[in-house]
């Protein structure tokens, strides 16, 4: 059985591993016991936990934030990711750590690959590109995976409602209004978490991305989780320039998952993540 200390276990993602990693010892301590940006208490925390695996689940993932915030973002995103990583070699265990869609310029119009040149548009992005170097730089036993948007059930009271959440709190008469012409990789937590347990497993480390299959723009993606939910929430399309951001973000960010899917690991697609996590057939109609 492995041990694996996990920061960042309220959320999403941190949730999911709580719940799906059940052939784990896991320790997640909360963000009031345990913050990565304090090295030395993430040094006992390895030693206490005598971990195998080490997984940072947290960021400062406010994009428009880290906009008005950049040092704080930095001090989140990268340097505390370097030091996790080299604190887990150090104490023997391997690094997992989350990255981002944001760390490219949406330019393309296919999927990214890891071999493609990242070009971030925002402090949030650069910040995430940040940590991947300092990880990589260590040559340490490590896996950097960007995943894409997010979402599902989570133990955290502060955490931002995902889309999902505003088109099942939708209702009737109050139309959400949600980009049309942005594509990227929404993922479902449990789906990702599942893939991070398989590739955990493998000695093959480094860089790789793991969203479920799309593209798919977040209109289409927002209106397939109405009909799936039955619900009678009302999307309205509208243009990226019609929203209220500050950071600029990518028109076209979906990921490629081949590289992953090289080792046998297969993630499902937007379809299939967006009914598991709904608890519905995705042939319902």
């Amino acid at each position: 059985m492995k041990r694996v200390l996990l920061i960042g276990g309220s959320g999403q993602l941190g949730t999911a591993i709580r719940r799906r990693w059940d052939d784990c010892e896991i320790t997640a301590p909360t963000h009031a016991e345990l913050d990565i940006r304090h090295s030395v208490a993430l040094a006992e925390a390895l030693a206490r936990s005598r971990a195998d695996v080490l997984v940072n689940a947290a960021a400062f993932h406010d994009v428009d934030r880290c906009e008005s915030e950049p040092l704080a973002a930095f001090e989140t995103n990268a340097v505390a990711v370097g030091v996790a990583a080299r604190l887990a070699r150090d104490a023997g265990a391997l690094f997992v750590t989350l990255s981002t869609d944001y760390v490219f310029d949406g330019e393309g119009g296919t999927p990214y690959t890891e071999a493609d040149a990242p070009h971030p548009l925002s402090v949030y992005g650069t910040s995430k590109l940040a940590g991947e170097h300092l990880v990589e730089r260590l040559r340490a036993p490590a896996f950097v995976v960007r995943t894409c948007g997010i979402y599902g059930p989570t133990s955290s009271a502060s955490r931002r409602p995902s889309l999902l959440d505003r088109v099942l709190a939708s209702r009737a008469g109050a139309p959400l209004r949600v980009v049309a012409d942005v594509c990227a990789s929404p993922t479902f937590a449990g789906d990702l978490a599942d893939a991070l347990r398989r590739l955990i497993d493998r000695d093959v480390y480094g860089l790789y991305h793991a969203v479920n299959v799309g593209p798919v723009s977040w209109y289409e993606f927002a209106a397939e989780a109405a009909r799936l939910a039955g619900t009678d929430a009302q999307i309205e399309p509208i243009r990226a320039e019609q929203r209220s951001t500050v950071a600029p973000r990518p028109r076209f960010s979906a990921l490629s998952n081949a590289k992953l899917g090289g080792l046998g690991i297969r993630m499902p697609s937007w379809r299939e993540g967006l009914a598991a996590c709904l608890g519905v057939s995705p042939a319902i109609g």
